[in-house]
């Protein structure tokens, strides 16, 4: 089967300059000024007209969680500038800490009679809200990103977006791995207490294919590893998170890793005395003596060719999907004063590789299924866009190839040498 894009064309857009009325839970930000001042026509000095492009932003969170929604804001920004470079002015709407319930709902309705010509719902469990309401509003372009359902739906304005973020994890794991292996070297553990200890979410297919990148980057570089998984049931709750990563380190877990939105995984680890990588931001400002490094989804170039198009009233992807190639995924900062030597120099060289496509992250030579069975079948998408246990499509040149039929991850298989110790949907 060949690779299935779902590129519907998108509605010509109608671009408005209506005011923004704030309210509760909202925070407006006014258009950038493009520094020039410039006639309507564009005409005088040779230069388009400047473009305002009204932008709505619905947040699981708020920017003080230091973590998930803190992440989006900082693809905010970055976008907003590197727009505002390009003559096109954003004036945002944002509404925070919205629940994954009807108030969902209620704030995409809001932001649409707002006048917003494109609304941005940043958490999985925001997409059915928000499909409640996109067909009442034809002319207004909604995202829902790290999700699934828009793209192929029956609606031309409604987009999926991801990045290939276990990319990233990957790096991290190599990062968690080489330190591992610097304590079995240095004689601090032993090579079977090699043991991570992995915060989750949820057991999906997004949370399932983060760790066991993570896994097997680490694996790469210490063999000896092993991980045991902890599933919280929520996105973001951070006592939860800080109870999973406090039992699993009394388990003997020595690296403590997650997919939640908050630092205290971090925090507990330092506190437990056992190292850390994170998610969604740079922890070493809470965790100084665990935290080794993090990686996050960058959204500024997503946010930015969005914007871009519906500024231009232009169509774009109704799936979109980047990774490293596009500067999509990034890592946070490297804490060498704790890593293992030559990491740095060690991640470099993956990273390399990675961006040529050289190294598969899913390389299915590197892992094995069902207690030593070489995964040959797997979950793939068919072109109606279902999954379809029986094909071998998303398994091919020795790879499984994850976010190649759609951009939200669908690696959902349990692997060797994870161990969960729960499950949560």
């Amino acid at each position: 089967m060949k690779k299935f894009l779902a590129m519907l064309l998108s509605l010509v857009m109608v671009l408005s300059l209506a005011a923004c009325g704030g309210g509760s839970g909202e925070e407006t930000t006014p258009p950038a000024d493009s520094g020039t001042s410039q006639p309507n026509d564009g005409q005088d000095s040779g230069a388009p007209a400047a473009k305002t492009v009204k932008v709505g932003l619905i947040c699981i969170g708020d920017e003080n969680d230091q973590g998930y929604t803190y992440n989006f804001i900082r693809g905010k920004e970055a976008a907003t500038e590197a727009l505002d470079a390009k003559g096109i002015s954003v004036e945002w709407v944002v509404k925070w800490n919205i629940g994954e319930d009807s108030g969902c709902e209620d704030a995409n309705i809001e932001l649409a009679d707002d006048g917003c010509d494109l609304i941005i719902n940043n958490s999985f469990g925001f997409e059915p809200f928000m499909l409640k309401v996109a067909p009442d509003y034809p002319e207004i372009e909604f995202i829902a990103c790290t999700n699934q359902a828009s793209w192929g739906d029956s609606l031309d304005n409604t987009h999926n977006a991801f990045a290939n973020i276990y990319e990233g994890r990957y790096l991290a794991g190599i990062v968690a791995g080489m330190k591992l292996q610097q304590m079995i070297d240095d004689g601090e553990i032993t090579a079977d207490q090699a043991v991570i200890g992995y915060v989750g979410a949820f057991s999906f297919a997004e949370v399932i294919s983060g760790f066991t990148s993570y896994f097997l980057g680490a694996r790469s570089v210490c063999p000896s590893v092993t991980m045991k998984v902890q599933f919280v049931g929520s996105w973001s709750d951070a006592t939860e998170e800080a109870n999973a990563a406090s039992a699993l380190a009394d388990m003997g877990c020595v690296m403590i890793s997650q997919h939640s939105d908050n630092t205290t995984p971090a925090t507990t680890a330092q506190s437990k005395g056992v190292f850390h990588t994170g998610y969604n931001n740079d922890m070493i400002s809470v965790a100084p003596e665990a935290s080794l490094i993090g990686t996050r989804i960058n959204w500024a170039p997503y946010f930015e060719y969005a914007i871009e198009a519906v500024a231009n009233g232009e169509s774009f992807d109704q799936d979109w999907c980047h990774g490293m190639d596009m500067n999509a995924v990034v890592m946070t900062d490297l804490n060498e004063a704790i890593a293992a030597p030559g990491t740095a120099e060690k991640l470099e060289e993956v990273e390399a590789k990675l961006r040529s496509g050289e190294l598969q992250v899913f390389d299915t030579s590197t892992f094995t299924v069902n207690n030593g069975e070489t995964l040959t079948n797997a979950f793939a998408l068919d072109t109606d866009g279902d999954f379809t246990a029986d094909s071998e499509e998303a398994v091919f040149d020795g790879a499984f190839h994850e976010s190649y039929f759609q951009s939200a991850p669908y690696f959902a298989i349990s692997i060797d040498g994870i161990e969960w110790l729960n499950s949560a949907f």
